[in-house]
């Protein structure tokens, strides 16, 4: 069963009337007329058919552009996909995790759901070929979490989030600029309830310490692989251990939060 067509607009309100967004960070949900259909897209399972005291929401925003192909890393993208699902689907809490996978350009892989109905990709589902909308994509992944994190403390179920934003380079095709997922993603960290990190996947030209810094990312949060297939999926494997680590319980996700990937 999928979360009911919530009115996202209305949840998002009632958050910022709540303390838990800013008119800022409404404003950059609520502004486009698109947004709202792009966050329910991946909103999923409702809270009341979730079994759990408290529940974890894992999420990823996997780069699906043409230069991942070209670079020939779209398998071992896809394997670090499945290693990290496979990895907390073998946490003693995978009963509280729920997961979401979409592409950066905007297809829903598979909106939040239990680990074990969580999609793996594969050759049919990944085909990397598009553009970097990364500002603006980002915008809708942080939207999203946040929404299903609402969802949750309205039900009065604690709820945590990890969340990975992907890219192999920067931004090129999106309407908006860095300022607006900051302003999100400072709203979202003050609760201290939330991780966003992020992976730069070397292209030789991009600062992604920078590009992340102005999306609002923790420097302790920059993963920047190089280009090879075993850079990139000992970067998996590094989100992949603290995202596990940080979905034990709620003190772990504390220190893990502080300590980063170096945790």
């Amino acid at each position: 069963m999928t979360s009911k067509t919530a009115n996202v607009n209305e949840i998002l309100k009632n958050a910022q009337k709540e303390g838990d967004l800013s008119v800022q960070s409404l404003q950059v949900l609520t502004g486009q007329i698109d947004i709202g259909a792009q966050i329910q897209a991946g909103l999923g399972i409702a809270p009341e058919d979730v079994q759990a005291s408290e529940v974890v929401l894992v999420t990823m925003m996997v780069d699906d552009s043409g230069s991942i192909r070209f670079s020939s890393n779209a398998q071992v993208v896809r394997d670090g996909h499945n290693l990290v699902m496979e990895s907390l689907k073998a946490s003693k809490q995978k009963e509280g995790i729920l997961a979401h996978t979409r592409y950066l350009n905007g297809h829903v892989l598979y909106p939040y759901r239990k680990l074990d109905e969580a999609v793996a990709m594969d050759t049919h589902n990944y085909d990397p070929n598009g553009g970097t909308p990364l500002y603006d994509q980002a915008v809708v992944l942080l939207g999203t979490v946040l929404t299903k994190w609402k969802e949750f403390q309205d039900c009065g179920v604690p709820c945590r989030t990890i969340t990975l934003i992907i890219s192999d380079g920067a931004d090129e095709h999106s309407r908006g600029g860095p300022q607006q997922v900051k302003t999100l993603a400072q709203d979202m960290l003050r609760k201290e309830v939330h991780i966003i990190a992020a992976m730069g996947i070397d292209d030789k030209k991009t600062d992604f310490h920078g590009v992340f810094k102005d999306m609002g990312i923790r420097d302790e949060w920059i993963l920047t692989p190089g280009n090879s297939p075993s850079e990139v999926r000992k970067a998996f494997q590094v989100f992949s251990q603290s995202a596990v680590r940080a979905s034990q319980n709620a003190a772990s996700f504390s220190k893990t939060a502080l300590g980063g990937f170096g945790a």
